[in-house]
């Protein structure tokens, strides 16, 4: 509750660019006090990754927009978001600061230290839960330790999550008499321009209408058939939204509410919305475990793969990365994700595992590629996913499933519509060998224009070889 008052209160923006269903601005709008929206470029921690720098700038500038349809404004600054809020406070007599809560390490120790800080000068200081559907330290086992395994987690997080409304946008905002100095979002550089590699993200539409028109356009077919059609990379089965509700345009309750409602009213069968909401409960289980395990994204959770031998192989890291691999289905989705800055759910699967079972590639590397090249890049969703592709993570897919990137193509793109889409060279090649194309006959590679080793390349490791090689490395580490 914030106290009614003269004085303007700061509404720190982190990951929840959005005004409707914001917990920290909704409480300060009740009050009836003046706002002050503020958003801080940290450069405290680690940098937010290319992709991720490109969608937050469209995001700033669709909430500022927003903010100036009411007659309120964003304001920017950059660098360590403690010095700011305290020269705000001082320049504007503010006294109140209040934002939505992170679950990160550093988030955390830096947000508990600001909260202190300001408190011990007499400034009100209130944090909210917007980000998430239940918060960490709210779900535990009967044993009263936090969950490591899916299923309990989510049964344990349905029976405490509530239902409270979602928070309207607000009408208006009431403006402070003065206003502190910001800085001009063109001036940060978050859009490449030399080269400018963002020309195919323009499918992309950041920013909280775009959220809502997604969630709408889900909602109103994809979800219909989404247990079905979501692991096929070649439909357009899945709701795209991650990258929404990463930046906060789009709260993880409205979409709960969304897909009930369109369940309640029949427009969703009910096996189809559940897997949807198992989904946002795999989100919810992964900011869990980077809550209660704080260094997910750079130590194994299990720790007997501390012994695991990675090889080092700077060439093959390369060929996985610009999609030059030699497998159509794992080239066709590092393609998708550098030019797109996304990548169905399925092949990131697909491709995880092709770097850490074949080219027995540590996950940290591939993490990292994640981490910079994907507009969705969650710290929390990408860390849990890489290790549980590894088998070193919670409730992690064991060691022994390795994909078989052949297979994998042929049951999820049988058509090879996907990697006809984003492998182009090999677009005439028949159905059959379209996942193999080094299986093909000389002729069918010339009446298709390939040329394996120079249209297209070769395998860069064998399948089956890779296979033993990473069992057997496996073995090793167990008999260890």
């Amino acid at each position: 509750m914030i106290a009614p008052s003269l004085t303007p209160v700061i509404v720190w923006f982190r990951q929840d660019l959005r005004l409707t269903d914001n917990p920290a601005l909704a409480a300060v709008v009740e009050s009836g006090r003046p706002i002050i929206p503020l958003y801080v470029l940290d450069e405290t921690g680690a940098p937010l990754g290319g992709a991720s720098l490109w969608w937050l700038d469209k995001s700033l500038a669709s909430l500022d927009a927003s903010l100036r349809a009411l007659g309120s404004r964003l304001i920017l600054r950059r660098g360590d978001p403690a010095h700011h809020i305290g020269e705000i406070v001082a320049t504007t007599g503010a006294e109140a600061v209040v934002w939505n809560r992170l679950y990160d390490k550093q988030s955390v120790t830096r947000d508990s230290a600001l909260k202190s800080d300001l408190r011990a000068d007499g400034i009100e200081a209130q944090s909210f839960d917007g980000g998430l559907l239940v918060e960490p330290w709210t779900v535990k086992s009967g044993s009263g330790e936090p969950y490591k395994v899916f299923t309990p987690f989510w049964r344990a997080a349905r029976g405490v999550l509530v239902d409270r409304p979602v928070f309207p946008s607000p009408g208006d905002l009431v403006t402070p008499a003065t206003w502190p100095e910001g800085e001009a979002l063109a001036d940060w550089g978050l859009q490449p321009t030399s080269p400018d590699w963002s020309t195919g993200f323009s499918l992309w539409r950041p920013g909280e209408d775009g959220a809502s028109a997604l969630l709408a356009s889900f909602l109103g077919g994809p979800v219909k058939a989404y247990a079905d059609e979501r692991n096929l990379p070649g439909v357009e089965g899945t709701s795209r939204l991650s990258p929404h509700i990463h930046f906060g345009e789009i709260g993880p309750r409205q979409v709960w509410r969304a897909v009930i409602a369109a369940m309640e009213a029949g427009h969703a069968p009910a096996d189809q919305a559940a897997k949807f909401l198992a989904e946002l409960g795999w989100r919810e289980f992964n900011h869990h475990l980077l809550f209660h395990w704080p260094d997910l994204p750079t130590a194994n959770f299990k720790a007997d793969f501390d012994r695991f031998e990675w090889r080092q192989d700077p060439a093959a890291l390369k060929a996985w990365q610009t999609g030059r691999t030699g497998y159509p289905i794992v080239d066709a989705g590092m393609r998708e994700l550098w030019t797109t800055g996304f990548m169905h759910n399925r092949v990131r699967m697909i491709v995880a595992s092709f770097l850490i079972k074949h080219l027995m590639i540590d996950w940290r590397e591939g993490e990292a590629w994640f981490r910079d090249t994907l507009v969705d890049a969650d710290i929390a969703q990408n860390a849990a996913n890489w290790q549980w592709v590894a088998g070193s993570g919670a409730d992690a897919s064991p060691w022994f499933r390795i994909f078989n990137p052949i297979t994998q193509g042929e049951k999820f793109d049988p058509d090879g519509v996907y990697v006809r889409r984003w492998c182009p060279e090999l677009a005439k090649l028949p159905n059959d060998v379209i996942h193999q194309p080094w299986t093909a006959s000389e002729g069918r590679l010339i009446a298709a224009g390939v040329t394996l080793g120079r249209t297209y390349p070769r395998p860069i490791v064998d399948h089956a070889a890779a296979r033993v090689r990473a069992l057997d490395a496996y073995a090793a580490v167990k008999a260890a």
